[in-house]
């Protein structure tokens, strides 16, 4: 009776054990690594842009190319990222003109994020050194550029080393003449951690 019950506690330590290692490996997994990381994402971007009571609000394809550090902490993660994006060339009809804007940045950031398995969010701010380009029809183009606040959240989703990526990112550009200038980006993105 005594090796019955003997065989019984041992098993029942056994799948206890074998439960525990099972239920830590997703997480351990899931978590980013730390280290160096390139990433690609693509999206929409919103140009808003207000000058002598005439209102500019368009949206155009964008991507952008990045590459950063992870520093990896247990349960918070915390980067700093540098890249480039482009917001597209959106275009439309202002005070019966063709208008567009060609607008693309260099990016900074420092990143905090929280691990929740292998789900993830995270809050950047940083700084943007954007370059635009305007072009209204029968008038020229002209150009701008300055270096503004950025600020940005995100979720992702980790397999090892492979990260998917999705975030809103809102540059607070402010452009010579105008009253109020904004760009924004929603974007989805494959990242790599090396």
């Amino acid at each position: 009776m005594n090796q019955i019950f003997a065989h019984v506690v041992d098993y029942r330590r056994s799948i206890v054990l074998m439960a525990s290692v099972l239920a830590l490996l997703p997480f351990g997994a899931a978590q980013a690594d730390s280290g160096f990381y390139v990433g690609g994402s693509v999206g929409t971007a919103a140009t808003e842009l207000e000058v002598e009571d005439v209102q500019f609000d368009e949206d155009d394809f964008a991507w952008k190319a990045y590459g950063g550090f992870n520093f990896d902490v247990v349960v918070v993660d915390l980067a700093v990222e540098a890249g480039y994006a482009n917001f597209g060339s959106p275009g439309g009809s202002v005070g019966g003109l063709d208008f567009d804007v060609d607008v693309d940045a260099l990016t900074a950031f420092g990143l905090v994020g929280l691990e929740l398995g292998p789900i993830g969010v995270f809050a950047k701010a940083g700084v943007v050194n954007w370059d635009a380009e305007a072009s209204i029809e029968d008038f020229g183009s002209d150009d701008d550029s300055g270096t503004d606040p950025a600020y940005g959240v995100g979720a992702r989703f980790s397999i090892g080393s492979v990260e998917l990526r999705a975030e809103y990112e809102f540059f607070d550009i402010d452009v010579a003449g105008a009253q109020s200038s904004d760009l924004s980006m929603l974007s989805a993105g494959v990242v790599w951690t090396f």
